[in-house]
């Protein structure tokens, strides 16, 4: 009889933080499956001097510590780091990944600074209005709890990396409307893929994270997940 998942590892989107999983923990929890939502951290040098790479090392020092069989959960950047790192897991989930390359050309063009200060120009109204399917306390939440990022991370992103077809079950999951990650996007790569996608009602990039519909979300995964 087929051993179930019993543990995952979540990884948060640039400029958010392991709290961006809390609704999903908690779900995923009453299903008897473990989560872990670490905040990635900058190298010692500063968010000026952190790569891709040293996203990398951190999810896999980390996913290598948890027993398998174990799953990868994965939004926006998280969702890249995820993919690259899918060798070492037995499921894998992403919401609204940045993709790897090619798809990666094709997302909209962004500058990005040595640091994206995204804590410190923090507006109540900008994060309003990026979570319109958000209540008002998590919204105030998040406004309190963005964090900078490093540009060369993001630059990375932009520019795509190659990843290789996951070998394990995949669910991508995309939002009805996403402005930084286009939805077609995430419908072309699990097309290519094989994977399974899940529509989710959310209008937003975060939303299925953070929004009205998070915890239903996060059941159907953990049903996703136990299946396997």
């Amino acid at each position: 009889m087929p051993v179930r998942v019993r543990h995952a590892l979540l990884l948060h989107g640039a400029g958010g933080g392991g709290w961006e999983w809390n609704l999903w923990r908690d779900v995923l929890a009453a299903s008897r499956i473990e989560a872990v939502t670490p905040d990635l951290q900058p190298a010692a040098g500063g968010l000026e001097i952190t790569t891709l790479d040293d996203y990398l090392a951190q999810t896999r020092a980390t996913l290598r510590v948890l027993p398998r069989p174990r799953a990868l959960i994965g939004a926006s950047l998280g969702g890249l780091l995820a993919m690259a790192c899918a060798d070492e897991a037995d499921a894998l989930v992403v919401v609204n990944p940045l993709p790897s390359q090619p798809w990666s050309a094709s997302l909209p063009s962004k500058v990005w600074p040595d640091v994206v200060r995204w804590r410190s120009d923090a507006r109540l109204a900008s994060t309003r209005r990026a979570l319109p399917d958000v209540d008002d306390a998590t919204v105030l939440f998040a406004f309190r709890h963005w964090r900078d990022e490093s540009g060369a991370v993001l630059r990375a992103a932009q520019s795509g990396i190659d990843v290789a077809k996951p070998q394990c079950p995949l669910l991508c999951i995309v939002s009805a409307h996403d402005d930084d990650v286009p939805p077609e996007l995430t419908r072309a790569l699990a097309r290519e893929w094989e994977a399974e996608l899940l529509q989710a009602a959310s209008p937003s990039h975060v939303g299925p994270l953070l929004g009205r519909g998070a915890p239903a979300l996060a059941a159907q995964v953990a049903g996703w997940l136990s299946a396997r």
